[in-house]
């Protein structure tokens, strides 16, 4: 009941706080999505079972703020949490063709059995030509006891439109390395120490409705767990699909 009771609280704080003012705001979105599982760096936050998520983004001057919640069913990555929030600030500015963009990211984990929260930060570079739109981009999170550590991820991903149809490539690969102080917790965002993470997925969008389906997998052996929060079976090559539908 406690960590029911965690999970509303959370869900209730980003609805209150984010959904109501951004449907008062001109430039506001929302979506909501379901997929297969909740990916993040070619690591499952949801024990490779389907995901239920949402998020609103809301003008804020020159900065935009976003709330995404996403269940994680009792994830044991993150110490049995039911649901993460993640709650975002950044801003974006052109430099000729080329668009930077700056964040700072909160994520809080609703019904976690310790304190798994933790913070990150980050900046991209942007550049589009004709269909095709590519980012290059790091994330750093500074050390922290929730992750063991400190943590870097560095970026690039592409998409482009299929000419004459409804149908998007997108490809990403992505490095994930860092400090270790608690190698136990460690496991929990790199399992068995740095790694890479790749996607190539293909999407079908047509109005508010987007279809996706990836191929992602990571060179994390799938075996030899040390930690229970490394959940290395929930880290390999594997299929995704995702039905999302903005408003």
């Amino acid at each position: 009941m406690n960590r029911r009771l965690q999970l509303a609280s959370a869900i209730g704080a980003v609805t209150c706080g984010l959904v109501t003012p951004a449907f008062a705001q001109s430039g506001r979105s929302a979506t909501l999505e379901v997929m297969s599982e909740e990916e993040r760096r070619g690591l499952s936050w949801s024990e490779g079972r389907a995901a239920l998520g949402g998020d609103v983004r809301v003008p804020v001057g020159r900065f935009d703020a976003s709330a995404r919640v996403v269940t994680t069913r009792d994830s044991v990555r993150h110490d049995g949490a039911d649901a993460v929030v993640d709650l975002v600030v950044g801003t974006g500015w052109d430099l000729g063709a080329i668009q930077l963009r700056t964040d700072a990211i909160g994520h809080v984990f609703a019904g976690a059995r310790t304190k798994a929260d933790y913070v990150e930060a980050g900046v991209s570079a942007s550049y589009g030509y004709g269909p095709l739109y590519a980012t290059l981009g790091v994330i750093g999170a500074p050390s922290q006891r929730a992750i063991g550590g400190s943590n870097l991820y560095l970026y690039a991903n592409a998409n482009a439109g299929i000419p004459g149809t409804p149908l998007t490539v997108l490809a990403e690969l992505g490095h994930s390395s860092g400090s270790v102080r608690d190698t136990f917790r460690a496991e929990r965002l790199r399992p068995g120490g740095s790694y890479s993470n790749w996607r190539l997925g293909l999407e079908h969008r047509r109005d508010r409705l987007t279809v996706g389906v990836d191929y992602i997998g990571t060179d994390i052996s799938g075996t030899g767990d040390a930690s229970r929060f490394a959940d290395r079976r929930n880290a390999t090559d594997r299929l995704i699909g995702r039905l999302q539908v903005s408003f």
